[in-house]
């Protein structure tokens, strides 16, 4: 019988690959992001795109404006490519409805934008990775992968593993190098919505986390305003040495991986690579 998965691997590119993995990861993303973070080109990235989802290894939707007109494209994994993506990672089969599912999740959920938001935040950074050879975006795993059990915990240390219950809910951890200094990081992807308060409060589940795990990593707050930042700022006064806390800006064109984070008592800005 014909395996439509074996025929089409032929097909598939090293770029291919990682574009499936990300879209069965991380939901959704547009193809101005997948174009930042993959393509040389725009166009090139199109037509690539065009392909990948005449093989149906991708879907893709459209939403309408509110003022009128559309959005471009947004892309999301279709069965076939789910199933290429469980088969290299050698992970049981998707279920017969995980596309359908998750065109219905993305289509119609009131956190698109949110999700678009981080998804910005990371192909932001690998699309800095791709024009400068000195930088990685080693990982990038999504909320619910930050969920799991054995993500943070290894396996030799069962008792470990048993009691590891996550108190926070990151957005996304990110493994970053460049210029030979890695930082792996949580982070935190604000849209305004939230109460200042509430923000504050996960410093408290991540001190819990890092002194189950006996380890931590830098807190990334990714404001959408200065003025934002500037009043969460005066709430993390307190947080206490052993966390590490930056904030930075999306009204800084530098982007994530530029110099535009500051840390937490102290008022300079650093790079990413920095932290």
């Amino acid at each position: 019988m014909d395996d439509p998965v074996l025929r089409v691997q032929s097909q598939l590119t090293a770029r291919d690959r990682i574009l499936l993995g990300w879209l069965y990861d991380h939901g959704v993303l547009t193809t101005f992001q997948v174009a930042n973070a993959l393509f040389p080109s725009l166009g090139f990235c199109q037509r690539r795109m065009r392909t990948l989802y005449q093989l149906r290894l991708i879907a893709r939707f459209r939403p309408q404006r509110a003022d009128g007109g559309s959005f471009p494209y947004h892309w999301l994994i279709d069965q076939l490519g789910a199933e290429v993506v469980a088969a290299a990672r050698d992970e049981r089969p998707p279920r017969r409805d995980h596309a359908r599912l998750e065109r219905r999740r993305w289509t119609s959920t009131r956190t698109l934008d949110h999700r678009l938001g981080v998804n910005q935040f990371f192909t932001n950074l690998a699309g800095h990775a791709r024009t400068h050879p000195e930088a990685e975006l080693q990982q990038w795993l999504p909320e619910a992968v930050c969920q799991r059990p054995g993500t943070f915990v290894t396996d030799d240390d069962p008792a470990l593993l048993r009691a590891y219950e996550p108190p926070v809910r990151p957005d996304g951890y990110g493994l970053w190098t460049e210029s030979g200094r890695q930082v792996p990081f949580f982070l935190e992807y604000d849209t305004g919505t939230e109460q200042l308060g509430v923000l504050t409060a996960k410093i408290i589940g991540y001190a819990r986390l890092f002194a189950t795990l006996d380890r931590s990593w830098p807190i990334l707050f990714w404001l959408h305003s200065a003025a934002r930042e500037r009043n969460l700022r005066v709430r993390l006064a307190e947080v206490p040495d052993l966390l590490r806390v930056a904030t930075g800006t999306r009204e800084d064109s530098a982007g994530p991986a530029g110099q535009v984070w500051a840390s937490v008592g102290s008022s300079e800005r650093c790079r990413l690579s920095g932290l």
